[in-house]
């Protein structure tokens, strides 16, 4: 399918700075209202600017941040001035945010009063609960739904929160006073931990850092529905973003069963609380990845890999100081993601990031009709099998977007149209799209490449088996089948999507029913119009039925999957 760029409207652009402890971070993002929601970027560049080691001499002594430091920060953003210019980026939707790193300088004033004589730009200080309130919101722009406790891992800074944000709400939970700050981001820590292993006082410290833990926390006053989600749920979900903790979930991906791990963002990516501790693996693999380039592990530079040891400590910290977790969510959002996301309007906050992202290559307004079509297929009551949830995975946003993109692949070679489908979620059209999580990327390439006859080459087999393993149930693998195989009835019968003239050729009904052996069957009635000749749709009715053959479950004949019983009648 062939794509034009159009120039963005610059009444739509906003400039970010986010001035952080251990780089400087500039964004150009669109926020046009109709995809606001996954906060599309149109430039970026991180400039490798230190100012919290710049607070410090040789001798680690507190210092003032120095002529040379500002002079390279102010030219920095003198270069992003001209870029600013280049799109049009209105003046007044210029932002430049100063977190940790300024808030402490001992020239914190006059530092950002020269910024602004040499630029043009004002700064704007963030308090420590605004710069937990910002990166709470970053994680809120990260995911459809976060509920748990938030940890936004800086330089100089850590912020403990919690927040509530249910998937299609536009209202988003959190302290009142946004986040409690506490003096121990990831270089600050590796600076501590240095002298308190000098000083034989290493015990002392984590004593000092869980004390503060346990106040930040108490500090919060987490709702009883936080409290009561995690009692039953056996512990929390902790969201995790900064640079030091989304370079220990990297370790963890690249340490991950499904290896190599198929998805390269880290925004999204889970791992349980036992995969999380594994602070001792972790820590191997960063010293190797220092030793040698055949050890290498992707995104982690030599500075992230020398952070390890210390991010290593805070998490055995924090896991004795919290109470317990369940597992971890590692998100992107950042100080720029939570700024913008906070400037949009609710209705927009509550939108589904999937479904937003996959709009604009959808077959309007068809696809409404389309995804009604596919959640016919789903029986309205659950089945008896309680490991089999198939309402709670393919829900209604899953669908619209799989609705969305069921025809993009058409004008592609057929040699190619399973496995551009099977990538478009990792390294094709939506593998930028921010606010997705991986259980979801997932799910809808190999929905996709199952609605495109599953036909993939040699080389790509072991990418599809490791995208495979990262879904939690095979129960899910079954419903790909048979939902990805009825996407294509549907894309035969209404090739060009369905019009107000081709509306009604074809209708579904599902059902639960039991065989012979009083087993579960899953009876599809499938009604068509008079103008369909269902000898025409042999091979598509086919493959529905192949979904229910015991050979085809998950596993083989003594795996996963339901009987499939087709009932065809016509109008």
């Amino acid at each position: 399918m062939a794509m034009t760029l159009s120039q963005p409207d610059p009444i739509h652009l906003w400039a970010v700075v986010d001035m952080g402890s251990n780089g400087i971070r500039f964004s150009i993002s669109n926020l046009h209202p109709c995809t606001a929601r996954i906060l599309p970027t149109l430039y970026q560049k991180r400039v490798g600017i230190s100012l919290y080691d710049a607070q410090y001499s040789t001798a680690g002594e507190k210092q003032p941040i120095d002529d040379s430091t500002l002079a390279r920060v102010i030219s920095s953003l003198q270069q992003f001035r001209q870029v600013c210019e280049d799109f049009e980026v209105p003046s007044t939707q210029v932002v430049v945010l100063a977190t940790e790193a300024t808030r402490s300088a001992q020239n914190s004033e006059d530092f950002m009063e020269k910024i602004h004589e040499q630029v043009g730009w004002k700064v704007i200080m963030l308090s420590k609960e605004e710069e937990g309130c910002v990166g709470a919101m970053g994680i809120a722009s990260s995911l459809p739904q976060v509920k748990g406790l938030v940890m936004d891992l800086g330089g100089g800074s850590t912020q403990l929160s919690w927040i509530i944000k249910e998937e299609g709400s536009d209202i988003v939970h959190m302290p009142h006073a946004g986040a409690v700050s506490m003096p121990y981001g990831a270089a600050a820590v590796i600076r501590r931990l240095s002298q308190a292993r000098s000083d034989m006082k290493v015990d002392e410290l984590k004593v000092e850092i869980q004390n503060a833990l346990r106040e930040a926390y108490s500090r919060l006053e987490v709702p009883d529905e936080l409290l009561q989600t995690a009692k039953v749920g056996g512990g929390f979900t902790l969201y995790l973003s900064g640079g030091g903790f989304r370079g220990w979930g990297y370790i963890l991906m690249s340490k991950h069963r499904a290896r190599p791990y198929p998805i390269p963002v880290i925004n999204g990516f889970k791992v349980n609380r036992r995969e999380f501790l594994e602070t001792e693996e972790v820590e191997r693999a960063a010293t190797a990845s220092l030793t040698s380039e055949d050890h290498a592990i992707f995104r982690i530079s030599e500075r992230r890999a020398m952070q390890v040891p210390a991010v290593a400590f805070l998490v055995n910290t924090l896991a004795e100081a919290l109470p317990p977790i369940k597992e971890v969510r590692f998100c992107q959002g950042g100080v720029r993601d939570g700024y913008l996301f906070s400037s949009l309007a609710p209705q927009i906050q509550a939108q589904h990031p999937l479904v937003i992202a996959t709009q604009p290559f959808s077959n309007q307004p068809s696809s409404k009709a389309i995804a009604d079509l596919l959640e016919a297929t789903f029986p309205a009551s659950m089945t008896v099998n309680t490991y089999d949830n198939y309402k709670n995975t393919f829900t209604p946003a899953i669908l619209q977007a799989f609705a969305n993109l069921i025809y993009y692949h058409s004008s592609y070679a057929k040699d190619l149209q399973a496995i551009s489908a099977l990538r478009c979620t990792t390294s094709g059209i939506l593998a930028g799209v921010h606010g997705v999580s991986h259980e979801s990327r997932v799910l809808l390439a190999l929905l996709l490449c199952k609605r495109w006859g599953d036909d993939i080459p040699p080389i790509d087999i072991d990418f599809k088996r490791n995208l495979e393993r990262l879904i939690d149930s095979p129960w899910t693998l079954w419903w790909v089948q048979y939902v990805g195989a009825v996407a294509a009835l549907v894309a035969s019968i209404y090739p060009s999507g369905i019009s107000e003239k081709s509306n009604g050729r074809l209708k579904f009904y599902a059902k639960w029913d039991q065989d012979e052996k009083r087993r579960d069957l899953l009876v599809l009635n499938i009604r068509f119009s008079q103008i369909i000749k269902r000898e025409a749709l042999d091979k598509e009715l086919m493959a529905i039925e192949k979904a229910g053959k015991r050979k085809k479950w998950i596993g083989g004949r003594e795996g996963v999957g339901h009987k499939v019983l087709i009932e065809i009648s016509s109008d």
